[in-house]
């Protein structure tokens, strides 16, 4: 095959490579020809989403040719070319070096068209095969004109020789195939049919590609490296397979079918390429990133005289260590009972980041450097350094730096376990010891921790401490994490908590330090109608339930200030037990790390806003007496001055502390957009509760809400109550019967503007999201309210500025700032500015009046044009 120049250019070693603009016809038909994908290229892995987009760029097409429009082909992409060293005169066949995803799938469609009119018409269907999918007069392998990489030809060629054996179904190739053939019915409606001759043109000449070839000797690698930048993008994996290859000129297809292949199998791509990172790790390369994986391999292999038994050798490893990654991936796999749990723990963790140490741990154990008992003591540490730092509430920035040098600091002198130990207790390492654990437990908001999962992995393994006759299936039980004392506490609580108030400590603010607190924490299936009923009536249901540490609350006489320390105390006492404490002489800094949080936290306060000494106190787990001292006692802390008493009030304690002495406090609040009332206290709607604090330093790996119960879920049909029968049932339970009905009304109106209504999956609260963008497709949409039923204090809608922050079109502030305009012209709401960075709420009983509702409805209506007109700004 000869393809005319149209370009020429220089490659890296100084050959000539050729280039033209073509068409998939052009390249394809004529004489019998094969274009063969290598062995170490990637399998076939295009997804829905580029299916997706290529079957709106053809359907353009159609139409232009339907139109008898000119307009300009589509430009696809490039396909890079090299001379097979199988290729023979009259049989010429070419390397794919670049491209096969484009033409695998173009093949696939034409395949699809092909089987879609065999019924009606064979003789098209036979020309079509004839001129784009196969050699007539060949045989074998040789028989089909595109030749895909081993690991899918037997399903491609089952596609290509026509009906699909059940015994080839499944994977990327079938999901392609299926798809244009689903996309093909759906053309052919007879409402609006569409000629699929014209598809099948538009797919051969009216997609343009740029055909690359090199001539014998050319340094295709580079090539293929340079023009990795169309279609879907290479991995550092895809790039290194690449590379090791080529260097095997004559052990590849050996090491291919004996390693490599196996390997593949067993491993995604992108476990793949994290074990390929992983063995420069184990090798002692502490600073090696992952995006650098390959120039980092290259670099070693690119030394004189490296052998293709070296580079056999390397995957050869490569092989040994991805049945050890398995096991980090599936912990089902690993023969010991006691290593299997602690890998199940830091599975449910997700504690990627441990993958270094856990890795060399298997790779000593399988040298016979330690034995499972130890395995799993040094597992246990690993286990016991993630738990007690996110107890204690230490950040997890610098996790990949500690567990990525573990292989190179690890102590020769020692046992692998011990050394483990030695070096994660490092000063440096902040691994809690048990003095900072127990206090941590008794006061710190524990629910404002890590992620869902993992406070729930904690509560789960405190209760299998009380080794119960009967334990509970956790993998069965659908269990969340419930507030014993409520988040949203009734009357009755509040006179309970006011009999433990002590130092004109308020009720409100001992339920605020007292509410998130691990001993007012446990696990549950319960029903939610109960959820914040006194607790004589919570009694009854903790005393039915599997759960040891229920039964253990229901004992309890009442649930006070008393009764939640104690309880922290002894669950303390289980997680010293359970997770074994850093090596002694560990210098303690966690009062110092709080009180950088609270700096931190003070410093993000946006403009319009205060908070109060007992939500700070809450939010660090500390006293709002000790918060009081470290402020007048700490010079240059960012908007100290905007603590305030939980009356608004400026604290009759409060001094300057630098030369602003003079300053006036009130006038500063003024000037920071703090509103003062007739009365001369703050405005509490600018107030920051505990949990606003919380939600400003949140990050993605610190949500701060329980994981069940927030992700908004696209809607089932079921026979049993359903999530959206629960959510009214529940909002019904505790609102009248004009703000349900609003409800509905507002619900049914997002519908007809073209939303839907995802619900929350948790059992003790749901929660319905006013949703835009494909149902059911997670990261994919978008939604501007989350409305909770009240759990007696009535229902609210909450508006979620700080999700649309990172949500096209609404990360510009000026368009979330129009949307607080409008909801704010509600009679009734008034969400101050400082807090379109957070997620305000206001009461769904508002809609009970029609101009409310009809005011809300404009606002979601500008929220949904704005959104579908996010790609013409």
């Amino acid at each position: 095959m000869v393809i005319p120049t149209r370009h020429d250019r220089t490659d890296h070693q100084g050959g000539a490579v050729q280039a033209k603009e073509t068409l998939f016809a052009d390249l394809v038909q004529g004489r019998a020809q094969q274009f063969q994908v290598p062995l170490y290229q990637r399998t076939y892995s295009w997804t829905e989403k580029q299916l997706r987009q290529l079957w709106a760029d053809i359907l353009e097409q159609a139409e232009l040719l339907e139109t008898g429009k000119k307009a300009s082909t589509h430009f696809l992409g490039s396909v890079v070319l090299a001379p097979s060293p199988q290729n023979e005169a009259t049989f010429p066949r070419w390397l794919v070096v670049d491209g096969q995803q484009r033409l695998t799938t173009l093949s696939l469609a034409l395949a699809a068209i092909r089987d879609h009119i065999a019924g009606t018409e064979p003789d098209e269907a036979e020309r079509i095969d004839g001129e784009y999918l196969i050699n007539k007069r060949k045989s074998g392998s040789d028989h089909f004109r595109l030749l895909p990489t081993q690991a899918d030809r037997a399903q491609f060629a089952a596609y290509l020789r026509g009906p699909l054996s059940k015994q080839t179904a499944g994977g990327a190739v079938a999901a392609a195939y299926g798809y244009f053939r689903r996309k093909l019915v759906e053309a052919s409606d007879p409402a609006a049919p569409q000629d699929v001759f014209r598809i099948e043109q538009a797919i051969t000449s009216r997609l343009t590609l740029v055909a690359v070839t090199a001539e014998r000797g050319d340094n295709v690698h580079r090539i293929f490296e340079s023009l990795n930048n169309t279609g879907l993008k290479l991995s550092q994996a895809d790039l290194l397979r690449n590379y090791l290859f080529m260097r095997l000129p004559t052990r590849g297809a050996h090491v291919y079918e004996t390693y490599w292949l196996p390997l593949q199998d067993s491993l995604g791509n992108d476990e793949l390429e994290q074990l390929m990172w992983l063995q420069l790790v184990l090798d002692g390369d502490d600073r090696v990133r992952r995006q650098d994986l390959y120039a980092a391999q290259q670099q070693r292999f690119e030394r004189d005289g490296v052998t293709e038994a070296e580079i056999e050798a390397y995957i050869k490893e490569l092989y040994r260590r991805g049945s050890l990654l398995r096991r980090l991936l599936h912990p089902e796999e690993e023969p010991d009972e006691v290593v299997r749990a602690h890998l199940h723990h830091l599975d449910t963790w997700q504690a990627q980041v441990t993958y270094p140490a856990l890795m060399l741990l298997l790779d000593r154990r399988e040298r016979g450097e330690l034995d499972s008992s130890d395995t799993a003591r040094a597992m246990s540490y690993i286990e016991s350094f993630l738990v007690r730092r996110m107890m204690c509430r230490v950040p997890t920035n610098n996790l990949n730096r500690i567990f990525q040098a573990v292989p190179g600091q690890l102590p020769l002198d020692l046992p692998v376990a011990d050394g483990l130990h030695q070096l994660l207790s490092a000063e440096n390492r902040f691994w809690p010891d048990d003095d900072e654990l127990r206090e941590k437990v008794r006061t710190a908001p524990f629910y404002q921790y890590g992620r869902w999962h993992q406070r729930k992995m904690v509560l789960q393994r405190l209760e299998q401490s009380y080794e119960h006759p009967e334990p509970v299936d956790f993998a069965a039980a659908q269990l969340t994490i419930e507030h014993v004392m409520p988040q949203s506490p009734g009357d009755e609580w509040i006179r309970m908590l006011s009999e433990d108030a002590a130092d004109e400590e308020s009720a409100e603010d001992l339920h605020s330090r007292l509410q998130h607190t691990l001993g007012n924490l446990t696990l549950t299936a319960v029903n939610s109608e109960l959820s914040n009923h006194p607790f004589d009536r919570k009694q009854d249901l903790l005393q039915g339930s599997h759960l040891e540490m229920n039964r253990r609350i229901a004992a309890t006489g009442r649930w006070g200030a008393k009764e939640i320390r104690a309880r922290a105390d002894e669950l303390a006492d289980r997680a010293i037990a359970l997770w074994p404490a850093p090596l002694r002489g560990v210098r303690r800094v966690e009062r110092s790390r709080d009180w950088h949080l609270a700096h931190q936290v003070l410093a993000a306060l946006p403009h319009g806003t205060w908070t109060s000494y007992g939500d700070l106190a809450a939010f660090i787990g500390s006293g709002a007496q000790a918060v009081g001292n470290h402020l007048a006692n700490t010079p240059g802390v960012a908007h100290a001055y905007r603590v305030l008493t939980s009356t608004g009030k400026i604290s009759d304690g409060f001094r300057w502390t630098s030369q602003e002495a003079e300053d006036d406090v009130r006038a500063r609040l003024i000037a920071d957009g703090v509103r003062f009332t007739v009365l001369g206290a703050a405005d509490p709607a600018q107030r920051l509760s505990a949990d606003d604090l919380a939600l400003l330093v949140a990050g993605a790996e610190d949500e701060q809400a329980d994981g069940e119960d927030t992700a908004p879920r696209a809607p089932e049909t079921q026979n049993e109550e359903t999530r959206a029968d629960r959510f009214f049932r529940q909002l019904a339970a505790d609102d009248s019967s004009e703000t349900v009905e609003a409800v509905r009304a507002l619900f049914a109106y997002w519908e007809e503007l073209g939303g839907w209504i995802g619900h929350g999956a948790g059992r003790v609260t749901t929660s319905a999201f006013l949703m835009l963008g494909e149902a059911g497709a997670p990261g994919r949409g978008v939604w501007p309210m989350t409305l909770y039923p009240g759990g007696g204090r009535g229902g609210t809608a909450e508006v979620v500025f700080q999700h649309l922050a990172a949500r096209v079109p609404f990360t510009e502030r000026a368009l979330r700032a129009e949307l607080l305009r409008r909801i704010n012209e509600l009679e009734g709401v008034d969400i101050p500015e400082g807090k379109l960075e957070l997620r305000p709420t206001f009461r769904l009983s508002l809609l009970e009046k029609d101009r409310n509702r009809e005011l809300l409805i404009e606002a979601l209506k500008w929220f949904r044009d704005r959104w579908e007109s996010r790609d013409m700004d």
